[in-house]
């Protein structure tokens, strides 16, 4: 390409190919920006996977419309002038363009609301050095002489015989496959995430066997296609399966117990758990792992087998309420019934007390000192704490009863000296040994 365009060089002819070009450079950066205001207002409503991944596919649109509308200058005036420069125009525009589309697939794959995902920038950067590449050998010239070197390059691998060529081409069809097959995935996912319908469970167990099945199908398409027997993978699931049986228990039973936890919705995220001594609330449920975070905000990650085999309390209800108890002694002397009234009253009006069901005063028992009452209610919201709302209603319990005369009984002991004391008191004491702190002294 470098030739012919040398050999152009100080022609009419380079003159007239240098106008068309930049004519239609023009014409695709005004469509291209047309486009872009229309995608605009649409990905407005969209959701954020799809705003992150539209970015590349704007920056797509001027190269590829300006190597169209270039690739048909060239056919139309190809006919009767030299096109050097439109062929050497049509490489770099191809190429860029190419490279954001596949940017545009790979971040629809890769990312999840917005956030990059590390194999992102691998995948970006592998795309780029091979496109690149043959972009610098299409217009070098050389393309046909490296393709025919790598096919003479022959190795072997295990009992097939394979290429350079037929390496690099089987790999290429193997990540395509795998992009193709995991975007689908991801836009299946993204859409049953938004779902409103399904519980938040059910969604990521379909979510994740809907992603296997598609990375899965793109394993085996692309051995197909780059020529692989897949039926040797039926030995090599039984080589797996003996290997899970015997040195990956554990890891085959974390992914067992995580898919049990999101079926029997034993867990959710939210809920408050305390397992092994460790208190906090579930932020992920993963295959493998549970990540907690505990009151200090520490995350922890707890593999899911431990929460099936262990007792794991959980602290958050579906109603999200708790009841609680307050318990409080009065004199024998006081009025029950005017006691138990005021115990009612000490719970209304306070936040997060249950009007229904009615908080309801109890005559537990007898005690020595006095009679014990006590005083039952529900809370909303009990796995956020109790502990201040029971401090509220015992106040309120010491200010009514202080107000209406109800005594609270502390506790009062007789103490008793059988026989005649004044004897016991002149009754000389023996020791027998020192006191302690008389060791030295004598009696």
């Amino acid at each position: 390409m470098f030739g012919d365009l040398a050999r152009d060089f100080g022609q009419p002819v380079m003159l007239w190919q240098a106008g068309i070009l930049l004519a239609a450079l023009a014409i695709a950066w005004l469509l291209a920006r047309l486009l872009r205001r229309t995608q605009e207002q649409r990905r407005r409503s969209r959701y954020q996977t799809l705003q992150f991944g539209a970015e590349s596919l704007n920056r797509a649109a001027f190269p590829l419309i300006g190597a169209a509308l270039v690739w048909l200058a060239r056919a139309i005036t190809g006919q009767f002038m030299h096109t050097s420069l439109l062929d050497l125009a049509l490489v770099p525009l191809f190429g860029i363009g190419l490279i954001y589309i596949v940017f545009f697939f790979a971040r629809r794959v890769f990312s999840r609301d917005g956030q990059i995902h590390p194999w992102l920038f691998l995948v970006e950067k592998v795309v780029s050095a091979v496109v690149w590449l043959g972009m610098v050998l299409t217009v070098m010239g050389i393309q046909d002489d490296v393709i025919a070197w790598m096919g003479s390059v022959h190795f072997r691998i295990a009992n097939a015989h394979m290429t350079l060529l037929s390496l690099i081409t089987g790999l290429l069809w193997v990540g395509v496959t795998m992009i193709v097959a995991m975007w689908p995935g991801s836009a299946f996912e993204d859409r049953l995430m938004r779902s409103k319908t399904l519980d938040a469970n059910l969604k990521v167990v379909v979510a994740r066997v809907g992603r296997a099945a598609f990375v899965l199908a793109a394993v085996l398409i692309s051995l197909s296609l780059v020529g692989i027997d897949i039926t040797v993978l039926g030995v090599f699931g039984g080589a797996l399966g003996v290997g899970l049986g015997f040195g990956m228990q554990k890891i085959a039973s974390n992914y067992v117990s995580g898919f049990i936890i999101l079926l029997d919705r034993s867990l959710r995220i939210g809920d408050t758990i305390n397992v092994s001594g460790l208190q906090g609330m579930v932020t992920q449920i993963r295959t493998r792992y549970t990540v907690v975070r505990g009151l200090d905000g520490i995350e922890t990650l707890i593999p899911n087998e431990k929460l099936i085999t262990d007792v794991v309390q959980n602290q958050s209800s579906y109603l999200t309420r708790g009841y609680a108890k307050v318990a409080v002694q009065v004199a024998y002397a006081s009025d029950v019934e005017q006691a138990m009234g005021l115990l009612a009253r000490a719970a209304e009006g306070v936040p997060r007390v249950l009007r229904e069901p009615a908080p309801t005063p109890y005559l537990a028992s007898f005690g020595p000192d006095g009679i014990n009452l006590e005083l039952g209610f529900w809370i909303e919201d009990a796995a956020t704490g109790t502990s201040g709302v029971r401090s509220t209603v015992n106040r309120n319990i010491w200010r009514l009863f202080s107000e209406h005369g109800i005594s609270i009984p502390f506790a009062q002991r007789e103490v008793r000296i059988v026989g005649n004391a004044v004897d016991a008191m002149l009754t000389p004491v023996t020791m027998t040994a020192p006191a302690a702190n008389q060791a030295h002294s004598t009696c």
